[in-house]
């Protein structure tokens, strides 16, 4: 069997989850989670912020990246082998930003995780440039989950089903919408990217992308992007964010190439490892396509 890295898992720290509104329970279990990922031969996990309430309740993201990433740096430090961690920005005090991204580095934290947007902000805004120039040099991919807090949408619905079934991941594929119609992406070409849930929506909607685009532009109703939209989507990463479905796989792969798609459990949110994986070992793909979906994408992301 192919060696599993988790492109897409959950840790709270205590101090963060208790600060939350839903986090308290079952996020703050480093045994409990090492426990699954051997029941499921997972080999190492990328642990990511799942874009939490915490800071309303701490002072201000200031404090709760402080918390939040020295957490995280202790359990990398104490399991090496099992755990990779991302780190988190206090977007809130950009004159702190580039201290907490070097903090970061020290903590020995290989991602920077970031929110789908803040307080309905993009990540195109500028006041994000500083992480994608640190990005650039530094050479520390970026992973964009879904926003929780106030996701696209939710000023006309909120629905404790509809809202993160829905807008979660609208939020994300508004997030790269917005990324490639302001020109981020060309701006910071050797930023990784890595979407969570597939780019949200993006493999449905990639084929509409690309025609209205063609169909705007005869008419000079938008501008110039340079390329078809889809040939910015193939730069970009996806983890599978526990999905079970090998349709939502194939779909994807009309986005991205198969070497820009990682596997991950989204756990503990999902707890249907055993099915997430299931998808990739029955997918109709080569063995050695499988080894990169389950592990080698990752490991030659974060040249583990």
């Amino acid at each position: 069997m192919s060696k599993i890295f988790d492109a897409h898992s959950h840790y709270m720290p205590p101090d963060i989850a208790q600060n939350t509104t839903f986090f308290k329970v079952n996020w703050s279990d480093i045994d409990g989670q090492l426990k699954v990922m051997d029941q499921n031969r997972i080999e190492k996990a990328l642990l990511l912020y799942p874009t939490s309430d915490a800071h309303l309740n701490m002072g201000g993201l200031q404090k709760a990246c402080s918390v939040y990433n020295e957490g995280i740096g202790a359990v990398v430090k104490k399991h090496p082998s099992r755990f990779i961690g991302a780190g988190i920005i206090p977007i809130d005090h950009h004159d702190d930003m580039l201290a907490e991204m070097e903090r970061m580095e020290d903590l020995e934290l290989k991602v920077i995780s970031l929110a789908s947007s803040y307080d309905g902000v993009y990540l195109d805004h500028e006041q994000f440039f500083p992480i994608y120039e640190f990005s650039s040099k530094n050479k520390l991919p970026i992973h964009v989950h879904p926003q929780i807090i106030n996701p696209i949408g939710e000023d006309r619905v909120r629905d404790p089903l509809l809202t993160p079934v829905l807008e979660y991941v609208c939020d994300v594929s508004m997030s790269i919408g917005k990324l490639m119609m302001t020109g981020v992406f060309l701006k910071f070409p050797e930023v990784k990217f890595i979407f969570a849930h597939y780019g949200g929506v993006l493999p449905l909607v990639k084929e509409r992308y690309d025609n209205t685009y063609l169909m705007l532009r005869k008419r000079n109703f938008v501008k110039d992007l340079g390329k078809i939209p889809s040939d910015y989507f193939r730069n970009l990463y996806f983890d599978t964010s526990g999905s079970r479905s090998l349709a939502s796989l194939l779909c994807a792969l009309e986005v991205a190439d198969l070497n820009h798609i990682l596997w991950g459990s989204d756990f503990p949110a999902n707890q249907d490892i055993e099915g997430s994986i299931a998808v990739i070992k029955n997918a109709p793909h080569e063995s050695r396509e499988k080894e990169m979906l389950f592990s080698g994408n990752l490991e030659k992301l974060l040249c583990l």
